[in-house]
This record gives C-alpha cells, structure tokens and sequence, in this order.
C-alpha cells in the first residue's frame, strides 16, 4: 500500500460533501496537471491511502482519511460539454485526463493545518512534497513516516 496526498478546494469539493456522498465515495475528478495525472493513471492503485487536503480556504490542512477504491480510469468530466472540467482537446479514445474513486474512512476531530505541518518541516516532515517551496501539485506521495507522524498529531 502507499499514500498520497489530495487536494481540493472545499468551495469546490469538500470532506463534508464526501461524507455526504452515496456510500461515502467519489471519483477524485477534474484534475488536469500532466504531473498529477500521471501520477493518477500510473502510481495510484486500489487499497491505497491518502490524505484528503483542503487548500486555498481560510485553514488550508489536512482534513481526513480516503481509500482509493478504484485505480486510475479516464476522467469522463473532460468529454461532458458544459461541465466545469470539460477539455475540448481531451479524446475518449485517447484520454489525457484521469481520475481515480475513494471512499472516506475518517473526517478529523480537527483540520491538521499546514502552519502546523511547517512547524515540522525541519524535522519530521523535512522531505514532505507539500511542504517543498513553490510546490502547487493537487495530487503528491506521502512516505509512511510521514504518513504515521501526521496521523499522530490527528489524534
């Protein structure tokens, strides 16, 4: 198994509108960065764990626990005409874009916030993705120690 992290915007999509999803489970869409994509189509499998992130919001952190359900399959949302995520280059023939399902597994007593996460970042959290400067990816690795440490501070 391995982890990731996944952000979204919760004006966009957020944890409580997971929870409130049919059985908790969503397709992680509209993502649309070559980078992350690929990271989607190739690396994130089944049984995997990530940590959902919410960003560009007053408290941007860490805010639960997701399981990936479904490995990577195209993102039908770039072939809808209409839809906010809708790529008029994308080809369902020759998808370019990706998405994988997850299923909340626990929302957070609290937001794990990234002011916290940089309180750590000379130590624990010193090779963490999310904390790298100028890092912006929506969808990033997460080693297990880094993994077991935030899962610390949730408690």
């Amino acid at each position: 198994m391995n982890y990731w992290l996944l952000k979204s915007e919760p004006d966009s999509f957020s944890i409580e509108d997971l929870a409130r999803a049919p059985r908790k489970t969503t397709s992680w869409d509209g993502v649309r960065n070559f980078q992350a994509r690929n990271t989607l189509r190739d690396a994130i499998k089944k049984g995997d764990q990530a940590f959902f992130y919410h960003s560009s919001c007053e408290v941007p952190g860490i805010a639960g626990i997701v399981s990936v359900v479904k490995s990577g399959y195209p993102d039908a949302t770039a072939f809808e005409r209409g839809h906010h995520h809708y790529d008029a280059d994308s080809d369902p023939k020759n998808p370019r874009w990706f998405t994988v399902d997850v299923r909340l597994e626990r929302r957070f007593q609290r937001v794990v916030s990234l002011d916290e996460l940089r309180a750590y970042a000379g130590g624990p959290l010193r090779s963490m993705i999310l904390l790298r400067k100028g890092n912006r990816l929506s969808v990033t690795a997460v080693t297990k120690s880094e993994w077991q440490f935030i899962l610390s501070l949730a408690s």
